[in-house]
């Protein structure tokens, strides 16, 4: 079957074999079907839908088509945690030296800006001299020697889902659950991790509009994931206000450094937490959820967890006086505020609204191979809940010097305010667990 058939198959909703899977990922790889073939199917498959076996054989198509890392040696459990993407998530900033310090090795393969979410890998070229691209042989060996290493996809690992996944931004199929589920699972499968945890965010800045889009792609992703032997666990967390007050490149570097400091903003902080907890009692080295978050906590309080992120950014090239400066990271032209107009407190931020007004002034990418501008963004000086007054600042704008009116005005109606006071939203919906790898010493 050649490419136009499997293409002309997909789009009549009929569904594909295994070798058909198997074939479509080869032939993209080979460059025997051009990008607009594979955007044409893409467009087809996010319409007419993959069923679960057609995303198993996908994923597997994606972990074939490279190799799979052997972390057997490195000297210990091997954790990843993947986001499905929101607007402010720098999670994965904060849990890699989190987890580092709490009796567990970090292997995480993270993916650039795609659709309106900030990419870990963007974020982290926003570091003077950071190196985000390491050999699977400098991967593995920097986890043995420090406890953890983050890097970008590289040409043996998953690439072809690398490929897949730079044509979904600029295809308006990101949204796909099956892609979805495919892409994440074949990348941590990739990284040899041994426990896998997911966020799957929901809301306005998700990619799943719903609660119910969430637990489908959660229940995909494990499902996926089962059949391809490997055990996953899921938590699911609302994305319609911002995570945290930052969204940009050098300035959500900037608020980890100030999670790690025990300065961080308490929604930003929980999830951390509640997936760092997850990922320790799911390797057995903490009894329990509660017991793993005090843990977790104290890595912070005592300064061990800083101290393990800027030897992360020692061994990746990059410059650790930023921790003490922040000008040596990108910055923008000017900053621009918008002012509150009256005592209320705040109803709701769109969150969508955010990173369209940050998309605005260049920090995301509107095709393939756009260039960001790291240092510009959004600060957020209020959350949902809180009280504001007449001419207090409710959020910066970090530009360059273009003309900005337009986002301004984006960023000034993402605001929604109330005469009385508000609840802040829950945060996180659903926990499940994967398999626990063996009893935890301290239970045992």
């Amino acid at each position: 079957m050649n490419i136009i058939e499997i293409i002309d198959k997909k789009r009549r909703g009929l569904t594909h074999s295994e070798k058909e899977i198997a074939t479509l990922v080869q032939m993209m790889e080979a460059e025997k079907a051009h990008d607009y073939q594979i955007a044409a199917w893409l467009m087809a498959a996010c319409i007419n839908g993959l069923d679960m076996d057609e995303t198993t054989w996908l994923t597997k198509a994606f972990v074939d088509s490279g190799k799979v890392l052997d972390l057997s040696d490195v000297g210990g459990v091997v954790v990843d945690k993947h986001s499905t993407g929101g607007v402010g998530d720098k999670t994965t900033l904060a849990l890699i030296p989190l987890l580092a310090t709490s009796g567990v090795k970090v292997a995480k393969l993270s993916g650039r800006g795609l659709g309106f979410t900030g990419g870990t890998i963007d974020k982290l070229e926003s570091i003077p001299g950071f190196k985000v691209s390491l050999s699977a042989a400098d991967f593995t060996r920097q986890i043995r020697q420090i406890g953890m290493a983050i890097c970008s996809q590289t040409s043996d690992l998953a690439p072809a889902d690398g490929k897949m996944y730079a044509l979904r931004d600029v295809t308006a199929t990101v949204e796909s659950i099956p892609l979805i589920a495919a892409s994440v699972i074949s990348k941590k499968i990739a990284a040899g991790a041994d426990v896998i945890v997911l966020d799957i965010k929901y809301g306005r800045g998700a990619f799943m509009a719903t609660l119910e889009d969430a637990k489908s792609l959660a229940y995909t992703c494990r499902e996926v994931g089962s059949r391809l032997n490997k055990s996953i666990s899921t938590v699911i967390s609302a994305m319609n206000q911002p995570l945290g007050c930052a969204i940009g490149h050098s300035l959500e570097v900037l608020e980890t450094v100030k999670l790690l400091k025990g300065e961080g903003a308490a929604d930003l902080e929980a999830l951390c937490l509640k997936l760092g907890s997850v990922a320790l009692v799911c390797a057995g080295v903490q009894p329990d959820l509660q017991t793993a978050e005090t843990a977790l906590k104290q890595r912070i309080e005592d300064g061990s967890a800083l101290e393990k992120f800027r030897e992360l950014v020692v061994a990746q090239g990059g410059d650790p006086y930023f921790l003490q400066d922040a000008s040596l990271l990108p910055q923008p032209d000017r900053v621009l505020m918008i002012p509150a107009k009256e005592q209320a407190y705040v109803a709701d931020i769109d969150a969508m609204e955010v990173a369209k007004s940050a998309k605005m002034v260049g920090a995301g990418r509107l095709t393939k191979n756009c260039p960001i501008n790291l240092g510009v963004g959004v600060l957020l000086h209020k959350k949902i809940g809180d009280a504001v007054k007449p001419g207090e600042t409710l959020v910066e704008l970090y530009a360059d010097d273009k003309d900005h009116r337009d986002a301004m005005e984006v960023l000034r109606n993402a605001f929604r305010f109330s005469p009385e006071p508000v609840t802040p939203p829950a945060l996180i919906d659903e926990v499940i667990l994967g398999e626990v790898l063996h009893k935890s010493p301290v239970s045992a």
